[in-house]
Order: C-alpha cells, then structure tokens, then sequence
C-alpha cells in the first residue's frame, strides 16, 4: 500500500472576507500546501455569489501563482446553488437529497462547474480570528493530526 503524504492532502479553510482569503492563500504557498477555500456555511444566502466570485477573482489576482479550490456553500438551497451557477461560480456545495442533488450537479456540468458535498472536519475556520495570518501559519505547519511537523521547532 503506498504511503500518503500529508503535505499532498489540502488544507481547508473557512474564510468570510478578502482578509482571510488573503491570508490563507500567502500560508499555502509559504507553507507549499494546496489549499480549499470554503465560504461559511450557507453564505450564498448572506453574502451571495457575486461577492464570492469577486472574492475569489480578487484575492487570486493577488495571488496569482497559489492554486485553491473555492467552495461557496449553499447549504440546503438548490435554488440559491443555480444561481450561483449562472452567476459563474465553479463549485458549490450543496446538502440536498436526490433527486434534487444530481439535477443541480447535471446543471453545473452544462456550466463547466461542480456541485459537491462538503466535509469540513479538520478545517480551520477564521471567524473571529484576530490574526487571521497567525492562525493561517500555524494551521499549516502542523499535520493533519494537530502534531507540528518534524524539524519545524528546529
């Protein structure tokens, strides 16, 4: 069985502003992680896909060598998720049963997106966080199970 490298699995990270997208795309590439980039639970709702597109057009105008996958959440709202896909979102996430499930992902396929379900266990999410950098760094130097890696205390 060949081994898995845990600097191969991204990193995924909650972001609700331009700041922390910011951040953890500069922690990614110091840290020469692959990153995705989740929108908060249901911000489709809150903020909406036109302020996620420009986010995501913004920070990776700033960041034009760091490769992410972006995320905007939709929660339960297949209607919000279609919309997001005419407004040129590339992947959403969505909690729906089937048969509303693969509709939705049939129609992002026509838009050259993806519709996926989200797993979040492990993410950093940086509501809150004071010093979005900070917490972007240390979420990066350590492996996935919390224990920094070796070398990195010199």
């Amino acid at each position: 069985m060949a081994e898995v490298n845990p600097q191969n699995i991204p990193a995924k990270i909650i972001v609700h502003e331009i700041g922390h997208a910011l951040a953890a795309l500069t922690a990614a590439h110091a840290h020469n992680r692959s990153l995705v980039i989740l929108s908060a639970t249901g911000a489709v709702r809150s903020a909406g896909a036109g302020w996620w597109r420009e986010l995501v057009m913004q920070a990776g105008d700033s960041n034009p060598d760091q490769n992410a996958e972006w995320i905007l959440d939709c929660a339960d709202e297949p209607g919000m998720a279609l919309a997001a896909l005419r407004e040129g979102v590339g992947t959403v996430a969505l909690d729906a049963d089937e048969p509303v499930w693969s509709r939705v992902a049939q129609i992002a396929d026509q838009h050259d997106a993806r519709v996926i379900r989200v797993d979040r266990s492990g993410a950093l999410d940086l509501a809150g966080s004071n010093n979005p950098q900070r917490d972007c760094d240390l979420y990066l130097s350590k492996g996935p199970d919390g224990v920094a890696k070796p070398g990195a205390l010199g």
